[in-house]
């Protein structure tokens, strides 16, 4: 059996995996207002390809720094944090000569 072990994460992705590890659950609007990421939808999608199991659930409203947000994303990680159940079926195996 191959031993499997998590991608290297850097930049703004190891960023947000580390405040969604650190606080979950998340709001979108505390990584981009608070931690200066502008792009967090994009790091998590970049996360997901790498195989996290990060689980996004729509808030219909939020109030967010006294004004209420509609539709807003709340980011925490799903168990096993990692590979992500799926991942590898959906990406092929590794296991060719």
């Amino acid at each position: 059996m191959i031993e499997r072990k998590p991608p290297i994460v850097t930049g703004q992705c190891a960023e947000v995996l580390g405040l969604i590890r650190q606080h979950q659950p998340i709001l979108s609007f505390v990584l981009t207002a608070d931690h200066a990421i502008p792009e967090t939808a994009a790091r998590v999608h970049n996360l997901r390809a790498m195989g996290f199991n990060i689980v996004t659930t729509i808030l219909p409203e939020v109030e967010f720094r006294g004004v209420i947000r509609r539709n807003a994303a709340l980011y925490s990680l799903g168990s096993p944090e990692w590979p992500r159940p799926g991942f590898f079926e959906e990406n092929g195996s590794d296991d060719a000569d």
